[in-house]
């Protein structure tokens, strides 16, 4: 593999709360352009990666996105170089219309002297038509399905060059659920670099390139998503009873 076409590139990471550490010299890559996933039970630590890598939460260990080590670099400059995280609580201004959550998103386009960054509101819009049905609609009035459409369309506004989504099917109805991962699969297939930490582990599998298990803070297996869908040790564990 290119060394160019690695995104992200971690390695020995450690981190934690206080004296607890929940990552322990975990390692994982993201290439340009996949989709990777990390799947794994409650409290394995993939919302502490995310934060980790995100620059939330204090973290030892490498850290190298796009090319650039990003020790010491604070959240707002992690974002201004192209990162983008999509909360597994959302965190959308409720009292603010669709459309004015989507403008906010927008600030590291802004920033960056983008012309005519709002323009990226009607890819939004294409990419969820309910969304543009309800922009001037309250956000905190949004059906659960559509609060996460929301949030994933604002971190599109940024223009990511990775998008990382932390539980995007929680609490959703099945008939939503299968709506994100279409979603997923169509910005894998426009090109964007996404990590996607997931419970629903078959679903993940189904639209990566890439995935790895989490266990009790470091990696316990690896692979193409394809090949680890068939490990019997995934399949007992994560995807439930084998089919005979």
């Amino acid at each position: 593999m290119n060394a160019a076409d690695i995104l992200l590139d971690v390695s020995d990471l450690h981190a934690g709360y206080g004296k607890a550490e929940v990552l322990s010299g975990l390692a994982l890559r993201v290439t340009r352009g996949s989709v990777v996933s990390v799947i794994g039970p409650n409290g394995a630590g993939k919302s502490t990666l995310l934060n980790s890598l995100m620059g939330l939460l204090q973290a030892r260990g490498h850290i190298v996105f796009d090319g650039v080590s990003l020790a010491d670099v604070p959240l707002e400059e992690r974002v201004m170089r192209g990162m983008a995280l999509v909360p597994e609580k959302r965190e959308l201004f409720g009292s603010m219309p669709v459309e004015d959550n989507l403008v906010l998103g927008g600030y590291r386009q802004m920033r960056r002297g983008v012309a005519q960054w709002r323009s990226a509101i009607d890819r939004v819009y294409a990419l969820f038509p309910r969304l543009k049905e309800r922009r001037l609609q309250l956000a905190g009035t949004l059906s659960g399905g559509e609060r996460q459409m929301l949030a994933v369309g604002r971190a599109l506004m940024a223009d990511p060059q990775l998008l990382m989504l932390d539980e995007p099917s929680l609490g959703l109805a099945p008939l939503v659920v299968r709506e994100v991962f279409r979603t997923i699969a169509q910005l894998r297939e426009s090109g964007v670099s996404i990590l996607l930490i997931e419970q629903n582990a078959r679903a993940a599998l189904e639209v990566s390139d890439h995935g790895y298990v989490l266990e009790t803070g470091s990696i316990a297996l690896q692979g193409e998503a394809a090949t680890l869908a068939r490990d019997s040790r995934v399949i007992d564990t994560y995807l439930g009873a084998r089919k005979s």
